[in-house]
């Protein structure tokens, strides 16, 4: 029988049961791990928490400390657990391709390259048929980006303010989050535009996004007629006009941010400015790193859910559960300039990574997830909402799917950031009390709520009940 943990902060709520018992940790003290982080590790990877997690085992939606303490994860490590930490079906693939044959690189064909390939491009419309596999989500973009040019002939790409979209020296210039710029020449010939964010920018209101939770901000908007989307659509043409030259490479945008904490776009709003970007002899790229995969619920990948079919698409994160992979989906028309000189990936289409993939694949097939992500995350967003309604420094409520973001502020009429020491105190409330979630936004002000898309309805009744308890706790410090 598990322990029963005496939490320091405790909740009305019972952590829903689960019958999967962690082995003993046997490596080093939690005193030692810390030293060696200290010393041994570079310092620009940082920890959560004041006194932060040391993990030992994961199992679906749940993870287990050291000390066999077990927490619900409404992170996901990121967004990256897909089908659930260590799910049989993918750690049984992975496990069978070890035994079998690691790596030789793609310069040979090996069974599982292959076999991934037709899988992954079966599920997007024509003509994205062709994959470059790659390791990660930065290097994705990069080579995205890369593509462009290479393909329109042409230099500047365009993203939205708020998007991240890499760490790499190429990346780092259509990121535009400042927490992550480095006072270093990076990013040369990209230009940011206004992000059409519907809570937090000029316009936008009740009538905008696709969710079923709607910001409380009122707007003049009326059904089909969205005036907050052609407000970001002229602020669209204004960079178009005065920040880039007559020919660009691209744009890239996520069809939900993420890091920016689930940030929407006005309904339609992608459509209009994928038709702008092209008249302007750019391609456009999907970044579904975070929301591919069945995760919005209502579609696949979540260009889907702006009715658009773009020229590039990068995926990574959940594309292999934890699994270090990525990859890019394009056209063999955009594909082909690549192939004039060697461009080169050594571990990209790796065998253990094309078993694992696929895998990933039937599992999200075979649990019925991007249905679970619908059904569950609707639950779940509308429940938050209650939050919201009964919270004045719970500002707004949104996302798709398991998608989420949660917005903290002062107060929801002047919509300003709830300070960085309050938000982290609601956070570490709900660590306390066993729910995991992640933070965002440009001021950190937005809880990420993106979790494995295995989590069940009473995991949900659980962290709703946990966030409640927290922000009770947040009103009586106030007071």
């Amino acid at each position: 029988k598990q322990q029963q943990w005496k939490r320091s902060v405790s909740t009305q709520a019972k952590m829903p049961p689960c019958d999967f018992v962690p082995e003993k940790y046997e490596s080093y003290s939690y005193e030692r791990m810390q030293k060696i982080r200290e010393q041994n590790i570079s310092p620009s990877l940082r920890t959560y928490y004041k006194k932060p997690l040391l993990l030992h085992q994961g199992y679906m939606q749940w993870l287990f400390d050291y000390e066999g303490r077990r927490y619900l994860d409404f992170f996901a490590g990121i967004v990256t657990i897909s089908a659930g930490h260590c799910h049989p079906k993918v750690t049984m693939a992975a496990q069978k391709q070890l035994t079998r044959l690691w790596h030789t690189t793609n310069i040979y064909l090996h069974p599982s390259i292959q076999e991934y390939a037709e899988k992954l491009t079966s599920l997007f419309p024509h003509p994205l048929k062709v994959v470059y596999l790659t390791n990660s989500g930065s290097e994705a973009n990069d080579l995205a980006m890369f593509m462009a040019r290479l393909y329109t002939r042409n230099f500047d790409i365009i993203s939205f303010r708020g998007a991240y979209h890499g760490g790499s020296a190429c990346t780092l210039g259509s990121t535009s989050l400042g927490l992550y710029k480095h006072s270093v020449a990076a990013g040369f010939g990209c230009s940011t535009t206004m992000l059409p964010d519907v809570f937090r920018g000029p316009w936008g209101g009740s009538h905008c996004r696709d969710s079923p939770v709607q910001t409380i901000r009122k707007c003049n908007c009326s059904e089909g007629v969205c005036q907050a989307k052609d407000q970001y659509i002229e602020q669209f043409k204004d960079t178009l006009n005065t920040s880039v030259p007559k020919t660009i490479a691209g744009f890239i945008a996520e069809p939900i941010q993420g890091v920016n904490g689930a940030v929407q776009y006005p309904r339609n709003l992608l459509k209009e400015v994928y038709q702008l970007v092209r008249e302007r002899g750019g391609v456009c790229i999907s970044d579904e790193v975070q929301t591919g995969f069945g995760r919005t619920g209502s579609h696949f990948w979540g260009f889907q859910t702006h009715d658009v079919v773009p020229d590039i698409v990068t995926l990574a994160k959940g594309i292999g559960n934890g699994f270090p992979m990525a990859a890019v989906v394009t056209t063999k028309e955009i594909a082909t300039p690549l192939a004039q000189n060697l461009h080169f990936n050594t571990f990209g289409g790796n065998p253990v990574a094309c078993a694992v993939g696929t895998a990933v694949l039937d599992a999200i097939e075979e649990d019925g997830l991007q249905k679970n992500c619908e059904d569950v995350g609707t639950y779940l967003l509308l429940e938050l909402a209650k939050l919201r309604d009964k919270f004045e420094v719970v500002g707004d409520v949104r996302g798709k799917g398991l998608m989420i973001g949660m917005e903290m502020v002062t107060d929801k009429h002047s919509r300003h950031p709830l300070p960085a020491e309050e938000i982290n105190q609601i956070w570490e409330d709900c660590k306390d009390m066993g729910l995991l979630i992640g933070k965002g936004g440009l001021y950190n002000q937005t809880f990420r709520i993106k979790p494995p898309m295995c989590i069940t309805k009473k995991d949900v009744d659980f962290a709703v009940e946990v966030f409640h308890t927290a922000l009770q706790r947040h009103v009586e410090r106030a007071a």
